[in-house]
């Protein structure tokens, strides 16, 4: 595999077999993605889509039943791959008897930081954190927010050339989340890939280049944010409007709603609206309004899911910077 790619799976497929009547669950199913170096890359999916499990397989926490899965051109099976990764975990759990640098200082020492870089590594991680004044604080009399970011700088103790976040700033109140946010983009200049597994679409959409979806363990989607949203529409308003005015422009668009005289419609292409607009101008219906739309990322993840956008045979899929 290409040592050019942070990331690189192909045909990755994991089986779990129940007990209760051999009952098999397909957590993941033949997926092939590519991402290289350098990039902010955002993993999608509902609750139980295989997510974690795709996360676990690159980070050999769970084996997978079939195909491979490399770190920086080295199979994910072999412990030096993982040197490069620092990992950051949901619901992660620290002591709460250490204090933040204490904590820090541990995990150094697991990891064969020696003792004099754990001593310089550990204030700058700090203060890139945000935590300076809470060093040598007790873990226990952290917010949320704090713990989230003390397990960022735990992440980022042996200066990681790949980042990966799962669930980063759930549960974390916007502030914190922003302060997430700008730590991470300050990163960047030093060429650290950020991988993010997530749900919180607007999160991803506002800090992420690119983004998969996998829906029921498969990549439904993949590409940049700014090409899956770039999709336009339009937004028209009109007033004396009659039901049977409603009915003729539903025959173009399924989007129209009429209360009172007042009608609304959603457009996805100029020839829609402009279809729309020649039935209201013969009806005598008088158009308020034309605006613009653009999807959200949020939008594209519900059509993707909700099978409006086919799920594509699986391929190789490779992520461009």
């Amino acid at each position: 595999m290409d040592a050019h790619y942070a990331i690189e799976t192909e045909g990755l497929e994991k089986i779990y077999r129940s007990r209760f009547r051999g009952r098999q669950i397909r957590a993941v199913s033949d997926l092939t993605l590519r991402v290289p170096e350098g990039v902010k890359f955002g993993l999608l999916g509902a609750n139980g889509a295989g997510k974690t499990t795709f996360v676990k397989m690159l980070l050999s926490a769970v084996h997978p039943t079939a195909g491979r899965a490399a770190l920086f051109g080295r199979n994910a099976g072999e412990p030096e791959s993982r040197r490069p990764v620092g990992y950051l975990p949901e619901n992660h759990r620290f002591p709460t008897y250490f204090t933040g640098a204490g904590m820090l200082n541990f995990y150094g020492a697991l990891s064969g930081m020696a003792a004099v870089e754990r001593g310089k590594r550990i204030p700058e991680l700090l203060a890139v954190v945000g935590l300076s004044d809470w060093g040598d604080v007790r873990i226990k009399k952290y917010s949320k927010g704090m713990l989230q970011r003390l397990g960022l700088a735990q992440a980022l103790l042996h200066r990681p050339r790949l980042l990966v976040l799962d669930e980063p700033t759930d549960g974390v109140d916007p502030l914190g989340r922003r302060q997430i946010r700008d730590t991470l983009n300050s990163l960047l200049d030093t060429g650290v890939t950020i991988f993010i597994n997530s749900h919180l679409l607007s999160e991803v959409e506002v800090f992420c280049d690119r983004v998969a979806i996998i829906h029921k363990g498969r990549l439904a989607l993949e590409g940049r944010i700014r090409d899956l949203v770039a999709g336009r529409g339009y937004k028209l308003v009109a007033v004396q409007a009659t039901d049977e005015v409603r009915r003729a422009v539903s025959v173009v668009t399924a989007s129209a709603t009429l209360e009172s005289d007042r009608l609304e419609t959603q457009m996805s292409d100029r020839g829609e609206l402009n279809r729309v607009i020649d039935i209201l101008r013969q009806s005598g219906a008088l158009i308020e309004s034309v605006t613009a739309t653009v999807s959200t990322l949020e939008d594209v993840f519900i059509r993707t899911t909700q099978g409006e956008t086919a799920i594509a045979p699986p391929q190789a899929t490779e992520v461009m910077a």
